[in-house]
């Protein structure tokens, strides 16, 4: 019986088979419910079977939330379905032999969704929704989406019409998880969309990220959502002019500043925080810092006005403030004080008034502790100078848990001096009256360097702040340089030993050197003197004043080499410096220095020292190392030993000292220090001398030839004189003679012009005469021409009226046949049009002729023989009329011919008119011919 009830039961489904079919009953139902059951039943799928899940309903569930976006139970049940796609069971990676929650179905799905635009408008659509699931669920989807394809999604956002302002109405949310939810997702859209950061912030989103710090309890007492708020804020100001200059325009500085004393306030006041409040609340601050200094970036256009406005608001104050607060925590503390160091640098105005603040003295202060070590409140302290404040805090023995804020103390102090002169050379000198003093001055860089006394606990980190101050108090400054080469040590009035600052400075090296102590300490030294002997004659010839000291550093090369690579390397490379900048007046000579370098170092171990130094991690990859109290090792000193500019000298010149050993010890090398240029080839001196007294020689013979000719000059002017006074005899001499000569001549030109007179009054009556009977002679001829031009001209009028009624009488005759025999004499009508037109032309062209023959006419000087060629000019044109008129002829009597033999009858009276006509006019033409013979 069971086995006959099994045999009828229905075949078992396994999962896959059930997911296709509710994808396919999701795909063909019509009724809500239907679609709504279907995507329960992929919901119970999704989190073990995302895969196959999303391979057949993934498309139909994406329709489903623009279809059914009305009803909230079915939205709801398609996000969370969708959401689980994304965030699939690990055991689905790894029960199956296929597993089908693999690395790269989040990247699937963010691909289906991205690749349209109306997927991404649709959950930005449900934004609109107030309903709780719906705006969070798509909030989450949006984030998943944008962690799996951030570039693809940040463009469809920003393409979506309101997409970006729904965004951002999300964080008027009144409801936590919403809010927090829209802040994490803004967050994650403008961390690298410039685009999107500007929309974002001209949908008002400054005020609505203040307006939730503020309700979450600002600094003091806001949780994460705070924290969150100031990393979009942060995002949004990044490197983004744009924003900044409307964040600063809009007066949000204030607000920044308005913070920062809030927060004061609360530390100032006796109500404590609970110490579990403390981390979130140190979060929050370092936060807002961080947003402080994005507008501060080294080298932008915006910095010094954004400088400007925090110091009108105050906020330079009150971070310094934070920054001298003992019961802060010390990360907060060395992060305003690298605020502070951003806000003053470059900027001189700001720089001056820096100096005038006071803030907290750090000597004597004596907080009462919490708990966990958390100061809860100091008593009234004494304020101070915030330079000398500074100067303590970065020059004291502490311990290492205030390493961070003496490295912000000396990065601020760099910042008060960077750019310039001024103030350097103004703290410079104090630093060397406090020395010379001999006043006890614990914070005096100078006496910290010079005494190098075992009294501050052989506490690294105060000589090397010292040494990195006096630094970039002298780096690239050459009047610096020369007001610290006047410090010195002992009397020698007294009978004491002068010691210069350098000689000092060395001395201390070669002692911390050869008792191994930390290598921190010599490469304090080292900077110093690697940068102050650089292109400087005259500190290398003060160095050099010891002669030991060289020798003493060649012979601590070959020894510690291989424990202390660092120090090696910058031994090395001071050696270099040395050497490239000496001169052949040094007290040790240049060359005597190259024979040390080789003798005692050797070329290959000179390289194989700059080269290891250069590759060491510490130098090449400075820029990525921390440089702070994070990167020490097994509660041991921080890795910090160089400074920022000092790494950047070290590369810069790196080939250089490299190259240096390589140079001939007779050439110096050329040095431009303010302007003068100090060190030249010795060889090419010696040269120029031997040249300038080569040239003294040949001065000296050129002055002796120079009075030899003057004396000549003198015998040649005196000769010249004896020849002028003869030559001025015989000038008076031929005066007179011209005299006499040009009175004769006048004489002869007046009897000449005479002559010329008479004759041309002779000349003048001859050609009046003559001009006479020429005249005389025209008129003769003008009137023998009128006379032949008159019969000439009666003559071609007749001539042109016959041809003017032949003309007439052909036309009519021509027009009266056209009209009996149209069709057929259309040709010949055309032919007889041709030749009227060349018989007018013709006709023109008399009447030209005779238009030329009265011009000739005019003609009263030409010659009787003109005439004459006019005549037969004249007759060969009516030979050539009687021609044409001959050709018309017989072409009318071919034309007749024609008719005829088309059958068409012609009169004899035509005929015969014609022959009379023909022999008239050739009558008429012999008779005019022999009228004009």
């Amino acid at each position: 019986m069971f086995r006959i009830l099994e045999a009828q039961a229905p075949a078992k489904q396994n999962a896959t088979a059930t997911i296709t079919t509710l994808c396919g009953r999701l795909q063909s139902a019509t009724l809500l419910e239907d679609r709504r059951a279907a995507i329960l039943g992929l919901r119970s799928f999704a989190k073990e079977w995302p895969a196959s899940v999303a391979s057949g309903g993934l498309r139909n569930l994406i329709k489903c939330l623009d279809k059914d976006v009305e009803d909230v139970d079915t939205t709801k049940i398609t996000l969370e379905t969708l959401l689980m796609l994304f965030n699939p069971d690990e055991s689905s990676r790894i029960d199956k032999l296929q597993p089908e929650a693999s690395d790269d179905i989040a990247l699937w799905l963010a691909d289906e969704f991205t690749q349209r635009q109306e997927n991404i408008t649709v959950l930005l659509d449900l934004l609109e929704s107030y309903d709780f699931y719906s705006r969070l669920y798509a909030l989450q989807l949006i984030s998943a989406i944008s962690t799996a394809r951030p570039e693809r999604t940040q463009e469809c956002v920003a393409t979506s019409p309101v997409g970006v302002s729904r965004l951002v109405a999300v964080l008027d949310d009144k409801r936590e998880a919403v809010r927090s939810e829209g802040l994490l997702l803004l967050t994650s859209l403008t961390l690298s969309s410039s685009e999107l950061q500007k929309v974002v912030a001209y949908e008002n989103a400054f005020d609505r990220i203040f307006s939730i710090i503020d309700a979450e309890g600002s600094l003091t007492h806001g949780g994460i959502p705070v924290q969150d708020c100031l990393s979009l804020l942060a995002n949004l100001l990044r490197l983004n002019i744009s924003n900044q200059n409307l964040f600063r325009e809009s007066g949000w500085m204030k607000k920044l500043a308005s913070l920062l004393s809030g927060y004061l306030k609360e530390q100032s006041s006796s109500e404590s925080i609970a110490e579990w409040a403390r981390p979130q609340q140190d979060k929050n601050v370092w936060g807002l810092l961080a947003v402080i200094r994005l507008f501060l970036h080294r080298g932008s256009i915006g910095t010094q006005t954004n400088q400007r406005y925090f110091w009108q608001t105050g906020l330079l104050a009150q971070v310094m403030e934070i920054a001298f607060h003992t019961s802060i925590d010390m990360n907060i503390r060395s992060e305003a004080l690298a605020t502070a160091a951003d806000l003053i640098r470059g900027n001189s105005q700001l720089q001056e008034t820096f100096a005038q603040l006071e803030v907290p003295s750090p000597r004597n202060q004596e907080p009462t502790l919490q708990v966990n070590g958390h100061r809860n409140g100091i008593a009234p302290m004494p304020r101070e100078n915030v330079i000398s404040a500074l100067l303590e805090v970065a020059l004291m023995s502490s311990s290492l848990q205030a390493f961070d804020v003496r490295l912000a103390c000396c990065e601020c102090i760099k910042a008060y001096m960077q750019g310039h002169s001024a103030i350097r050379l103004f703290f410079l000198r104090r630093a060397i009256e406090g020395h010379t003093s001999k006043e006890d001055e614990p914070d005096n860089i100078l006496t910290i360097l010079i005494q190098n006394s075992d009294k501050y606990g052989g506490d690294p980190y105060r000589l090397w702040n010292a040494a990195v101050l006096l630094f970039h108090l002298l780096y690239e400054d050459f009047e610096a340089k020369n007001i610290a080469m006047q410090v010195h040590d002992g009397d020698a009035e007294k009978g004491e030993d002068v010691v210069t600052c350098i000689q000092s400075l060395a001395s201390n090296l070669v002692s911390a050197e050869q008792n191994m102590e930390d290598q921190r300490v010599s490469i304090a030294y080292l900077t110093i003197l690697c940068s102050w002997l650089y292109e400087d004659h005259d500190a290398v010839n003060d160095f050099l004043s010891e002669g030991s000291t060289i020798q003493s550093i060649v012979q601590l090369l070959t020894q510690n080499s291989q424990s202390r690579i660092l120090t090696s390397g910058l031994c090395a490379f001071l050696l270099g410096t040395v050497y490239e900048f000496s001169t052949k007046d040094s007290p040790v000579p240049r060359e005597t220095i190259h024979h040390i370098l080789m003798a005692g170092l050797g070329r290959e171990r000179y390289i194989d020292r700059m080269t290891r130094l250069r590759e060491h991690p510490m130098i090449r990859n400075y820029e990525v190392l921390p440089q702070d109290s994070s990167s020490n090792q097994m509660g041991g000193l921080p890795e910090v030993y160089f400074d920022s500019t000092f790494v950047d000298f070290i590369k810069d010149n790196f080939s250089r000292m490299v190259r240096a050993i390589d140079r001939a010890p007779g050439l110096e090398v050329p040095v431009v220090a303010n302007g003068i240029q100090k060190g030249i080839s010795r060889e090419l001196v010696d040269s120029l001398k031997a040249q300038v007294d080569d040239r003294g020689q040949k001065i000296q013979k050129l002055e002796s030839d120079v009075s030899t000719l003057e004396r000549k000059l003198g015998q040649e002017q005196a000769d010249h004189r004896k020849a002028k006074d003869s030559a001025a005899t015989e000038l008076n001499r031929i005066r007179n003679i011209n005299q006499g000569l040009q009175k004769n001549h006048e004489d002869d030109l007046q009897k000449l012009q005479q002559d010329l007179q008479s004759s041309e009054q002779g000349l003048k009556r001859q050609h009046e005469s003559e001009l006479k009977r020429l005249h005389e002679e025209m008129q003769k001829l003008k009137f023998e021409n009128e006379a032949s031009l008159t019969r000439v001209r009666e003559r071609d009028d007749a001539e042109i009226q016959d041809l003017k009624s032949t003309i007439a009488r052909l036309s009519s005759e021509l027009e009266k046949s056209s009209k009996e025999h149209v069709q057929d004499l259309q040709t010949a009508h055309e032919d007889y049009t041709a030749k009227i037109s060349g018989l007018e032309s013709r006709l023109q062209r008399a009447e030209d002729r005779c238009a030329d023959a009265e011009a000739r006419a005019k003609g009263l000087k030409e010659e009787a023989e003109s005439k004459e060629a006019a005549r037969r000019t004249t007759q060969t044109e009516l030979d050539d009329l009687l021609m044409v008129l001959g050709d018309l002829e017989e072409k009318r009597s071919r034309d007749k011919k024609r008719l005829r033999a088309l059958g068409e009858s012609t009169s004899d009276g035509e005929d015969d008119e014609d022959d009379e006509e023909s022999e008239n006019g050739k009558e008429e033409e012999a008779s005019d011919a022999a009228e004009e013979k």
